[in-house]
C-alpha cells in the first residue's frame, strides 16, 4: 500500500493561468506560498517561505480562474506529481507539481475583494460561488453551479 497526499494552506503568489486544450481539458496553474516561522538561536524571529507549482484541472480549473487572484489564502488537497522533458538543448528537466484534487477558498470577505462578487440573494449560481466554495474531483459533478 502506499499514500500520495498533500495538503497546503497558502497565499497565490500570482492569478492563475488557464490554459484550454484542443481536447476539451482545462488547466489551471499558479504558484502558492507556504510559510512558517520559528526563532533562532539568536533569538530572532525567522520566517521561511515554501513556493509550490500548483494545477487544478476541469470544472475546479474554472473556478479557480474565476475566483482565484494573487494574494488569495486557499487550502488545498492534492498529490505529487513530478514531469519530465528534454529541453532545446537536449537536458532532461523536472518539474514537481501538487495537483490539486479539492480545494476551498479561506479568508474573509475583504481578505480579496476581488476575489468573489458579493451577491445579497441565497442562491448560489455560476456568477455569485460563494467565497468559501469547495470543490472536489468527486463531487464536481454535484457543485451547484
Amino acid at each position: 500500500m502506499s499514500l500520495n497526499k498533500v495538503m497546503l494552506i497558502g497565499r497565490l503568489g500570482k492569478d492563475p493561468e488557464v490554459q484550454h486544450f484542443d481536447s476539451g481539458a482545462i488547466k489551471a496553474s499558479f504558484s502558492l506560498a507556504t510559510s512558517e516561522s520559528y526563532t533562532n538561536k539568536s533569538g530572532e524571529r525567522v520566517e521561511q517561505t515554501e513556493w509550490h507549482n500548483v494545477i487544478i484541472w476541469g470544472k475546479q480549473a474554472e473556478i479557480a480562474d474565476r475566483y482565484l487572484r494573487k494574494g488569495t489564502q486557499v487550502y488545498i488537497e492534492g498529490k505529487i506529481k513530478t514531469r519530465s522533458w528534454e529541453d532545446r538543448d537536449g537536458n532532461k528537466r523536472y518539474m514537481t507539481e501538487i495537483e490539486v484534487l479539492r480545494f476551498q477558498m479561506l479568508g474573509g470577505r475583504n481578505d480579496n475583494e476581488n476575489a468573489a462578487p458579493s451577491n445579497s440573494d441565497s442562491r448560489v449560481t455560476a456568477d455569485t460561488a460563494p467565497k468559501n466554495a469547495e470543490a472536489s474531483v468527486e463531487e464536481v459533478d454535484d457543485l451547484p453551479f
